[in-house]
């Protein structure tokens, strides 16, 4: 039952290490470049909607300089 134990935790331990059995991305060089260069794409479009979805995309109302707003 140890000796059993014990591979168990020595195999999870392996496979933990190897990363995934189904890979995420193509073997054929040309594919990958394509599959990366959409996931990079992916991203950058989830920054725009993000900025979106805040109002960080907005124009700043605000002067350039700063006013007093009392009588001097």
């Amino acid at each position: 039952m140890r000796t059993l134990l014990l591979a168990i935790i020595i195999g999870i331990a392996t496979f933990a290490g190897t990363g995934c059995i189904i890979p995420a991305y193509s073997g054929d060089r040309i594919q990958r470049g394509q599959e990366l260069l959409f996931t990079s794409e992916d991203l950058r479009a989830a920054k725009n909607t993000w900025a979106r979805i805040w109002f960080l995309d907005q124009p700043c109302h605000l002067k350039p300089y700063r006013t007093h707003g009392g009588i001097i």
